[in-house]
């Protein structure tokens, strides 16, 4: 049986702007289902541990999807959110690949976290696959395989500027997503604003947006 990580962040303030945010529940919901039934052993994991923050915003009405549903009518989903372990507490040898669900939130702490940049460097450096949707591929910023940015020459995708612009946060994030991996030396690819988008190249998998958690989730699962 495959074993896969489930990274969320533990980081619940959108700057300085006194509201809340945390991860995108679908980006979570959605890939935990593709995994859990194709009969993957999952583990979540935040830097804090426990109960991470979901983004308020990921949880509105016009938010909700038919995975999202399903997690909160899973009483063992949910008890799995609830009880996320520490990161600092898991090691890449144990587990086949890794996923980074969006947000905003792990912008301010996984792309810092020292534990997450050594895992995912772990991770691609054995072999494995690593996916990353939406605001996560931000987790690349630090990442370095063989002395240069991860993404450097890779086909990859993430949050869109005009995304970003969309829900007037551009001057609130740390840096731009898109911007980012291009600076690193990514080949930046997107789709429509709001499409479902995911590539693969090589070991790295990438998604857009929260509409592209399921195709992610599902190229991760080809790698496999």
């Amino acid at each position: 049986m495959n074993k896969i990580l489930m990274v969320l962040t533990s980081h619940d303030r959108l700057g300085n702007t006194g509201k809340k945010t945390g991860f995108w529940l679908e980006e979570f919901a959605a890939p935990y289902y593709v995994f859990n039934d194709a009969g993957v052993a999952i583990t979540v994991a935040s830097p804090r541990g426990g109960q991470p923050p979901i983004d308020p915003k990921s949880d509105e009405p016009e938010n909700q999807t038919p995975s999202m549903t399903r997690f909160k009518a899973d009483k063992d989903a949910q008890s799995v959110l609830a009880n996320t372990v520490r990161l600092a507490s898991v090691n890449a040898k144990d587990f086949d690949t890794v996923f980074y669900s969006g947000g905003h939130g792990p912008m301010w702490d996984l792309v810092e976290d020292r534990k997450s940049i050594t895992l995912i460097e772990d991770f691609y450096g054995a072999g494995k696959p690593v996916a990353a949707v939406c605001h996560a591929p931000a987790v690349f910023h630090h990442v370095t395989y063989q002395g240069h940015p991860i993404v450097k020459g890779k086909r990859v995708t993430g949050f869109a500027n005009t995304e970003e612009e969309a829900v007037q946060l551009t001057k609130v994030v740390p840096f731009l997503v898109e911007d980012d991996l291009k600076s690193l030396g990514g080949q930046y690819e997107k789709a429509e604003d709001w499409a479902s988008f995911a590539i693969i190249d090589g070991r790295l998998v990438t998604g857009q947006n929260p509409a592209s958690s399921t195709a992610a989730a599902q190229s991760l699962l080809t790698l496999l």
